[in-house]
């Protein structure tokens, strides 16, 4: 539903972060098999949920089942059969993408648009579908542009790399204790997005934070800098700690979670879950590349420009959500279509 669409979106990003601090909890005290069979454990009881799930309303109405979709309205509305009947009619309306009299009675709208969602069922969607419309192709830019920032603000060496991170800065706290503290700072920021996202809006977060990103990482890159030319930073133990918890801590706020709650608004139901998919593919393949080469870039050019360069990418990410991303708070995903068609 509108009126909730981006803190239920954001939810993604904070459940992401329980399974971060999940593991990070019973990594360092166990072996890895019994990580592995506590992490299989989850994934045994996600099976099982799932028999009792049903299939997206907006899917079943894309494929033209629209009982099916009615009672997957019910379930996750709580409602009867007539009580769902004005939202099953907005869903195919979005589907069939066709305007209709606002003066026109239920009975007219559900058989004008079950023919059009019939005709759009017949056919299959495309990688050509992506770039047939204007506003297909401006979010695919959006989304990808900002999956990419996301990957590039280095998040994922940040988590893979932590404990290395610490061991090379000294600090005083032991280096399987930080990690936990940051997956408890990650979870706790985490939950603060579905509270915010749809009173502030999303660009106002994704700003903040790309710029609480450029600063910490740009601090971090300081502390190592002044490592490499060998100055004492004896006293400056809990420096990198304290860069990477705020830095944890704007990334869950922004970056993080909105990048899939915004993708999620911008795509047509036509093409959304082709888009979807070629998205989420392009944010991991990019996270593959850094993780794979953050080792590289400290040892050839040092810890400090690896963060620096993190740093200028979180400015440029910024520089992104400031000149391009239209605000989506509010809007109906109708709205959002009307608008990336201009």
């Amino acid at each position: 539903q509108d009126k909730v669409r981006g803190a239920l979106g954001s939810f993604t990003q904070l459940l992401c972060t329980l399974g971060f601090m999940y593991v990070y909890s019973i990594g360092p005290y166990v072996s890895y098999i019994s990580l592995g069979i506590a992490c299989t454990a989850v994934s045994v009881l996600f099976l099982i949920t799932m028999f009792f799930i049903p299939d997206s309303p907006y899917q079943l109405v894309k494929r033209g089942d629209r009982e099916g979709a009615r009672k997957a309205l019910q379930w996750l509305r709580s409602k009867s059969s007539s009580g769902v009947n004005k939202e099953l009619n907005e869903l195919q309306l979005a589907n069939a993408l066709v305007v209709l009299s606002s003066t026109a009675e239920d009975g007219e709208i559900e058989v004008r648009i079950s023919v059009a969602v019939d005709e759009q069922a017949s056919q299959k969607t495309s990688l050509r579908d992506l770039v047939a419309t204007r506003g297909n192709v401006k979010a695919l830019i959006l989304s990808l542009g900002l999956v990419n920032w996301q990957q590039l603000s280095g998040i994922n060496a940040v988590l893979f790399f932590s404990q290395a991170i610490f061991k090379m800065s000294g600090g005083a706290l032991e280096p399987s204790i930080a990690t936990i503290l940051i997956g408890v700072v990650m979870f706790l920021a985490s939950g603060c997005t579905p509270l915010l996202v749809d009173r502030t809006g999303r660009r106002f977060l994704l700003l903040t934070s790309a710029a609480g990103m450029m600063l910490s990482q740009g601090v971090l890159g300081l502390f190592f800098f002044l490592r490499h030319i060998d100055v004492d930073t004896t006293n400056l133990g809990l420096l990198p700690v304290g860069s990477l918890i705020v830095y944890i801590i704007v990334y869950s706020i922004g970056f993080g979670p909105l990048p899939w709650a915004v993708m999620g608004e911008l795509f047509s139901p036509k093409v959304k879950s082709t888009a979807s998919s070629l998205t989420a593919s392009f944010c991991w393949v990019l996270g593959f590349l850094i993780t794979k080469f953050f080792q590289d870039i400290v040892d050839g050019l040092g810890t400090h420009s690896a963060f620096w360069m993190f740093s200028v990418c979180c400015g440029l990410a910024g520089m992104f959500v400031f000149f391009l991303l239209p605000e989506t708070k509010g809007k109906s995903l109708h709205e959002i279509q009307l608008l990336l068609e201009k």
